[in-house]
């Protein structure tokens, strides 16, 4: 991997999107006031705004670009990397990458502080920084994402967990991954951040903030806005304690204590009292919760300890509305009405411009017919329209915004950002009271005025809570951040959070004056979560005042005492602070000042050598040391691998007369007995010495040669051959004529396979080869007349080409011309040939071509490399299993099965080489024109060829008598059928009865997907993602008649994911019998009958009608039949009867804990 700077141009390019935005260690989430960048303003910004909050300032800003390539990916064994550190300012960084994802299937890329152990506890910079996965075929198609954060002691780390799909970076088509390597390249904007952090929140607005103990922005956000309600603080006062209540495990203390510290305290006010009431510990500080559920948590506990006391009620009082579910036939009269209570509403965004949008489909009419009738009492199925209508409105409203949603395309939990408008004032008697049912009370005026905002900045991967709020219904608006409370214009709390796009033109070439600009689209993922509304006829008494006289007098001379002490502390320690700062500044000034000198000299001396850069080159020059020590050893073809000799860096201008003598010292051979040639690049792709200098180019500088000997290509260095001549004598060279050609001579034992360096000659183009076999002969140590061939190397890629060269031909006939490499050998008898696996240069040289370093991976453990075999890319089948058997010490080769990886997933392909199914190791290597490394292996317990003709299926029996379950493997011929596997199972399983009828099932996510039919193909099965069961049929269901159904049933719990209720499975799911008029009371019965429930457990259990993952929730007296008609036995059907209960964790029947 290698690292490359380049200058900072002036202004930072703007951010083209802002998903997935999180720090990369989860609890550096929300460790401090600025998780999520929206501290510094909205992260997608503005080209002409620098991106602060209001209050902030910076200062010092420089920036960097940074280049990093990671080669060799496919051969990295790890997912987490760092890059080398780089500096922007005073401090150094890093790039961290997740290769194979940050537990998600996309590449994850952050930037991090690299020196972040050692930065003083104050320090903070504001960072914008773009990353960008350069596309390396086409640069226009590069993925490029910025975003911007506040770095501190606390946040050390920030950037995008999904930054692009791992399928579209290893895809090797799409140019992100290239010779296997990938270039990512980050620019950094760092500023240093005054004003803000350190700011002192109750001077500035009169208010103060809360303290985040780590994930609890939430709570902060809730908390702001139920202290900012009078009403609701001054009935928290009011709530009795006495003085010998704890904060930490009384909640009323806690929260009289907290809101009498936000209300005259001077500092930031700790949660820790409050949240140890509840009964969490440190780690559930550290796990985000949601809004809507912390609210009624909170709201219940407070209820429960207001019972019996003067504010019994009060709460209800000030958020509890009710609403009517009301079902109407439309062929009968039948009419059932339900009033239920709510202290929230949640509202959809998605597809609603606006509030009003949301409560029009709130109240919509949904028609229940088709397969949806619904079952009236006395009347059976039934058209008819379903509705729901408002009773009566609190007098604080509070409105949960559903900004998360489950994709069921994508199979994902993804965030709306859909622009969603809200009012200042929301008027809910509007179109003739359309909101509201007849019987509702039309007294009260129900026109709300907007109070508070609660916002939600990120995405389903990670996020941050904070919240508008204007106290007493002023007209200033404040920001309520943990820790920071800020001023704010209305146009921020309203519009600014609205969410949807902004469009923003973005100059595509940076740092370049009038540059072309390109309009770019920016999603705005900073948007209201929740709403407080308080209705006009209430404000007066909502908005009350609240002074000392309401809070307890213990509670009060408790809190004086400890604010007193805590004054006192705070003094103490900053007197200590002041004097250890000193200190270290002093330290570290002294410090500061030898690092600066030093970096100075530093940059100096690198200043110099870049000025003058411009003037000095790399010559190489070869000798015959250097083809002697590389042939046969790391060179096959050609003659020199360059990149390992070593170098003069010589001023351009040089005289090459001045270079001679440099080149007389290093090899110690006088100038006159020098002659140096010209290295030229054929057109075959070869690298020859072509043409030797003469006299004239001799005498000219090393720029000048460069000049007119690289074929008016200007090169980075020049590359020479220094030719000593054939022996040690002090004797000049000989001028070299138009006849001489000058030939490289390797040689190959065919015996031994073993391919060196044999020298060079001098001969005429007239000549032919048996003019110079004597000297060859001597060359090789072999007898003057020994017998050898000769072989003309031509070139290497794509293919070897290497021809024998014919003994009467002369040179000049045979082609031949300076710089060509002459391979000769000892002619071999025939049936020495075919003893010798390569016997002449032209099949070691194809050998040596395809040559590959195979990595053997077991299939079992697909990211551990085993062992590795050095193998041809032209080696069969048999030869690659046998090469594979020997190294695990395996007799038989037959029972190796191998397997090909994916390059896009880097994992084993879902399909099997098949038996002698290629014709070479090429065909398993390729994936998509890219050739792989690593193949997986398994050893069998049976020959191949027997188990290509056999299908290998794993079969869970399923035992009724002690809900056990026995695990199968089964081996068929693929011709088979499912009534085979059955029958093969009787044979094996221990049976109820000799005579049980079996079926075979397909469970998938805890429900039963598929009932097979003993007729079908094995060959259809597909058991790639669920679990084939087998069991018995019961008594009950080989009876069945028009009159009954087959259902499927299955266990699950609600359970919060991503802030909203998904509908999770478990255990083991089963079919049962259910008859046309049977209520559910009777199925009951049945159900826990077979399960063995306990009475009291069963009293906690729903029973749910599921369709399409969701739950209607069912009553005693409901009929199911009518539900689960025509739910066909053989196909999937989405109609279940869902138990919702909590998972057992002792091994009760009820589970069957071998599940699944």
């Amino acid at each position: 991997m290698t690292a490359m700077y380049s200058p900072p141009h002036d202004k930072f390019w703007q951010l083209e999107d802002v998903d997935s935005l999180s720090s990369e260690s989860g609890l550096e989430e929300e460790t401090t006031p600025e998780e999520a960048g929206d501290v510094i303003g909205n992260c997608y910004g503005a080209p002409k705004e620098t991106g602060n909050a209001a209050g902030n300032r910076t200062k010092d800003s420089c920036t960097t670009k940074f280049t990093w390539r990671i080669e060799n990916v496919s051969r990295l064994q790890v997912n987490r990397l760092y890059s080398e550190t780089f500096e922007v300012g005073d401090y150094k960084w890093r790039i961290l990458i997740f290769l194979r994802g940050n537990k998600v299937d996309y590449l994850s890329v952050y930037l991090a502080v690299a020196d972040s152990t050692i930065l003083p506890s104050r320090w903070s910079r504001y960072v914008q920084f773009s990353f960008a996965i350069v596309n390396q075929v086409d640069h226009k198609h590069s993925i490029r994402k910025g975003t911007s954060q506040q770095f501190n002691a606390g946040v050390r780390d920030w950037g995008f967990e999904s930054f692009m799909p791992l399928s579209k970076l290893y895809n090797p088509n799409r140019g992100y991954l290239y010779n296997d390597t990938i270039v990512v390249e980050a620019e950094v904007t760092a500023e240093e951040a005054i004003g803000y952090i350190f700011c002192d929140s109750k001077k500035e607005t009169g208010y103060v903030g809360l303290k985040n103990q780590g994930a609890t922005c939430y709570m902060n956000s809730l908390l702001q806005t139920l202290y900012h309600i009078p009403y609701f603080r001054k009935v928290v006062y009011h709530m009795p304690t006495t003085v010998h209540d704890k904060p930490s495990t009384s909640i009323p203390m806690a929260l009289q204590s907290l809101f009498y510290k936000l209300q005259y305290s001077d500092e930031n006010v700790s949660t820790k009292e409050l949240t140890k009431s509840f009964g969490w510990d440190t780690n559930e500080a550290f796990l985000q919760c949601d809004v809507q559920e912390f609210n009624r948590v909170l709201c219940e506990k407070l209820e429960k300890r207001m019972e019996r006391t003067v504010v019994e009620g009060e709460i209800r009082k000030l958020f509890e509305g009710h609403h009517m579910n009301i079902i109407e036939c439309i062929d009968v009269d039948y009419r059932s009405c339900r009033i239920e209570s709510f202290y929230d509403l949640q509202l959809d965004v998605k597809g609603c411009h606006d509030v009003y949008d949301s409560f029009d489909k709130y109240v919509a009419v949904e028609y229940l017919e088709g397969e949806n009738k619904y079952h009236a009492e006395h009347y059976g199925l039934q058209d008819a329209k379903k509705g729901v209508l408002f009773r009566d409105f609190p007098p604080v409203l509070q409105l949960h915004l559903k900004r998360f949603e489950y994709d069921f395309v994508q199979n994902i939990m993804v965030k709306i950002n859909d622009c969603y408008e809200f009012p200042l004032q929301l008027d809910l008697d509007i179109e003739n009271y359309k909101y509201l049912s007849p019987e509702a009370e039309k007294s009260v005026r129900n026109l709300y005025t907007l109070y508070s905002v609660l916002v939600h900045r990120g995405d389903v991967h990670g996020g941050h809570y904070y919240a508008f709020i204007r106290p007493a219904l002023s007209s200033q608006w404040y920001r309520f951040d943990d820790e920071h409370v800020t001023k704010e214009d209305m146009r921020k709390a309203l519009e600014g959070l609205y969410g949807g796009e902004e469009e923003h033109l973005m100059q595509i070439t940076p740092g370049i004056i009038n540059a072309l600009k390109v309009p770019f689209k920016f999603t705005k993922n900073s948007n209201a979560y929740m709403l407080v509304y308080v209705r006009e006829s209430d404000k007066d008494k909502i908005m009350c005042s609240v002074d000392e006289k309401d809070v307890a007098e213990h509670l009060r001379e408790r809190l004086k005492r400890e604010l007193e002490k805590k004054e006192q502390q705070k003094k103490e320690k900053e007197d200590e602070r002041l004097k250890r700062e000193q200190e270290k500044n002093e330290h570290k000034k002294e410090k500061q000042d030898k690092r600066l000198k030093r970096e100075q000299e530093k940059t100096e001396q690198q200043k110099k050598e870049e000025e003058n850069a411009h003037l000095y080159t790399i010559v190489k020059v070869t000798s015959d040391d250097d083809f002697a020590e590389q042939i046969g050893r790391t060179v096959f073809f050609d003659l020199v691998d360059h990149d390992k000799v070593k170098g003069f860096r010589v001023l351009k201008s040089t005289p090459f007369s001045v270079f001679n003598e440099e080149v007389a010292k290093e090899f110690g051979v006088p100038v006159q007995l020098q002659r140096f040639w010209l290295w030229t690049k054929r057109e075959n792709g070869t690298y020859r010495p072509a043409q030797p200098l003469t006299h004239l180019e001799e005498t000219k500088t090393i720029e000048q040669l460069m000049e007119v000997l690289s074929c008016e290509v200007k090169t980075a260095e020049l590359n020479l051959f220094l030719d000593l001549g054939q022996d040690l004598r002090q004797i000049p060279l000989p001028n070299k004529t138009e006849d001489d050609i000058l030939l490289f001579f390797k040689l190959y034992d065919p015996e031994t396979e073993d391919l060196r360096y044999a020298g060079r000659l001098y001969v005429k183009g007239i000549g032919t080869p048996a003019d110079i076999l004597t000297e060859l002969n001597k060359m090789a140590g072999y007898a003057p007349d020994e017998e050898i061939k000769l072989f003309k190397e031509i070139k290497f890629e794509p293919t070897v080409i290497c021809e024998c060269i014919n003994m009467k031909l002369t040179f000049k006939a045979s082609q031949l011309v300076d710089g060509d490499i002459v391979c000769f050998q000892k002619s071999i008898s025939v049936e020495t040939c075919q003893l010798i696996q390569c016997p002449d240069v032209p099949t070691f040289l194809e050998l040596q071509h395809n040559l590959q370093v195979v990595h053997f991976r077991s299939l079992n453990k697909p990211k551990d490399n085993k062992f590795s075999l050095q193998l041809s890319r032209l080696d069969t089948y048999d030869e690659v299993v046998g090469s594979v058997a020997q190294r695990l010490g395996v007799n038989d080769p037959s029972k190796i099965r191998l397997t090909s990886q994916d390059l896009s997933t880097q994992l084993p392909k879902p399909y099997h080489v098949k038996y002698r199914g290629v014709d070479n190791l090429l065909e398993m290597l390729l994936n998509d024109n890219h050739i792989s490394d690593i193949l997986y292996y398994e050893i069998l317990d049976m020959y191949m060829p027997e188990l290509q003709g056999l299908r290998t299926l794993k079969i869970a029996f399923f035992h009724a008598a002690n809900n056990d379950m026995d695990i199968n493997s089964l081996r068929l011929p693929k011709e088979s059928t499912v009534g085979d596997i059955l029958h093969c199972l009787r044979m094996t399983v221990e049976l109820s009865h000799p005579n049980a009828e079996l079926r075979l099932i397909e469970v998938f996510m805890h429900k039963i997907y598929k009932i097979f039919a003993v007729n079908e193909s094995i060959e259809s099965i597909n058991d790639n993602y669920g679990t084939l069961r087998a069991e018995e049929i019961c008594e009950e269901e080989k009876s069945l008649g028009p009159l009954d159904c087959l259902i499927r049933v299955y266990h699950f719990k609600s359970v919060e994911i991503e802030k909203q209720m998904q509908i999770h499975n478990f255990g083991v799911p089963f079919l049962l019998v259910i008859h046309e008029n049977e209520v559910l009371s009777h199925v009951k019965i049945r159900v826990q009958k077979k399960l063995n429930v306990p009475d009291d457990e069963l009293s906690k259990w729903k029973f749910a009608f599921v369709s399409d993952g969701r739950a209607e929730y069912l009553q005693d007296s409901d009929i199911l039949f009518s539900r689960f008609q025509n739910c066909g036995s053989s196909v999937y059907c989405e109609r279940h009867l869902g138990l919702e209960h909590l998972p057992l964790v002792k091994n009760q029947d009820l589970l069957h804990l071998r599940s699944l």
